[in-house]
């Protein structure tokens, strides 16, 4: 838990870095594909699926640990063929846990977060997931215990194959010769995250391409097809966390309403999607079919309310460097405390994206929270013992994102209703 938080210390400015970098290097060519409130969005659900991981909020109902205990028939040596080896058991598991969440309905859930952007940047590689508490895939790695592949070397190798997944989210990239036969490039992987009919459920491959093409699910993309992005129920939302349970909602109720007991069972393991009969003619769910003509979400928002996000996204960047690097100071069960407390800063300031009344709610709360937690104790989390004044920037900073919210919620967005309600009067 500490150590990986330690990792992230340095891995989480160097992702907001080619972020940036992409940003510049976009508006500079002229194709800048980056929207502010899609970045904001898919960088504060990057925020969300970290700490969840540093505070281990996931079990294995199968560990690697008991697999390689029990079944390892050989023990391989701890030599650089051994991290190969492993690399490529992990594409593999890789390549099916992906499958599986694009084909059957409860495992999308934990997935759709990665696919919500409509936009396709390296921002959206950030896109991860909050909403898997249960690891159910690890009997993927039997082949890795069998062989008695370290857990040592399965831990080293996991977060490379994971980040080396970064790089090819991007559309400035074009084809890569060769390569296009051997690894994943931002052309397959383009076409993995369109919604076009003769794009969908392509290309799961992590690294390497090739068990997409012995598989079956491979697709080239094609000139005369631009990819557009996104998820065909689209998210119509910036809120990370409420976009990662939005498919998990939607079968609970598709559930409880479906009149025949069958259906209620197995929507569940049904292709992703399926929704029963009667409950789709009942309660219907906009969906893309035409996926070269729908309006992106975007709610107008103003210049302020955009520097704004970015202030409050940035404020948690703050307190998130400072949990990861704490985490031993901080304890447990401080460390939830904490973690709670970043949650509720990103579901608070990505409501406000939003321009949802209720947003001022979630800030009071989330701001009257965090000046009882230094009343309180006396201090943010042993802060003071780092940096002398920073409890007293923190008072100020909760004081005062309260009273701008305010503004916003209670002047900006009645304003905004008011010009919206004359415009259509007048028409």
């Amino acid at each position: 838990m500490e150590l990986y938080g330690k990792i992230l210390l340095f891995a989480m400015p160097a992702f907001l870095f080619f972020v940036l970098l992409e940003k510049g290097y976009g508006v500079l060519v002229g194709k800048d594909t980056l929207r502010n409130m899609d970045t904001i969005s898919s960088l504060s659900s990057g925020i969300t699926n970290v700490v969840k991981d540093v505070l281990g909020l996931s079990v294995s109902i199968l560990t690697y640990s008991w697999l390689v205990e029990h079944i390892a028939i050989y023990k391989i040596e701890n030599k650089l063929i051994t991290y190969i080896i492993t690399f490529i058991v992990l594409d593999f598991q890789g390549y099916w846990v992906h499958r599986w969440a694009h084909e059957i309905n409860i495992f999308w859930n934990k997935h759709a977060i990665h696919h919500s952007s409509e936009d396709y940047n390296l921002a959206c590689a950030l896109r991860q997931s909050i909403s898997s508490f249960i690891n159910l895939f690890t009997f993927f790695l039997i082949p890795a215990a069998l062989l008695g592949v370290p857990k040592e070397v399965i831990a080293i190798v996991a977060p490379i194959h994971l980040f080396a997944q970064f790089w090819y989210h991007t559309q400035h990239i074009n084809r890569m010769g060769f390569l296009e036969k051997i690894i994943v490039t931002p052309s397959h992987h383009r076409v993995h995250h369109a919604i076009n009919s003769e794009y969908l459920d392509k290309n799961y491959a992590q690294i390497f391409i090739i068990f997409d093409k012995i598989f079956g699910t491979f697709q080239e993309e094609l000139p005369e097809a631009p990819p557009v992005y996104g998820i065909t129920r689209p998210a119509a939302t910036w809120n990370p966390i409420k976009i990662n349970f939005q498919h998990l909602w939607l079968l609970i109720k598709d559930a409880w309403r479906a009149e025949n007991w069958r259906d209620k069972l197995t929507i569940w393991f049904k292709p992703t999607g399926w929704r029963p009969a009667d409950v789709a003619a009942r309660y219907p769910i906009p969906k893309i079919d035409d996926p070269y003509h729908f309006e992106k979400y975007e709610p107008q928002s103003s210049k302020t309310l955009n520097a704004w996000a970015w202030v409050q996204f940035m404020a948690v960047v703050v307190l998130v460097f400072y949990f990861f690097g704490n985490i031993g100071r901080i304890g447990s069960p401080n460390i939830f405390i904490y973690g709670g407390f970043i949650f509720l800063s990103v579901y608070s300031y990505t409501e406000l994206m939003d321009k949802n009344r209720f947003a001022l709610a979630w800030e009071t709360v989330k701001n009257a929270l965090g000046l009882w937690l230094i009343f309180s104790t006396g201090d943010w989390f042993g802060m003071s013992k780092v940096v002398s004044w920073g409890k007293y920037v923190l008072e100020a900073y909760f004081v005062i994102a309260t009273l701008i919210t305010a503004y916003f919620v209670l002047v900006e967005f009645r304003n905004d209703e008011t010009v919206t309600k004359s415009i259509n009067l007048s028409a």
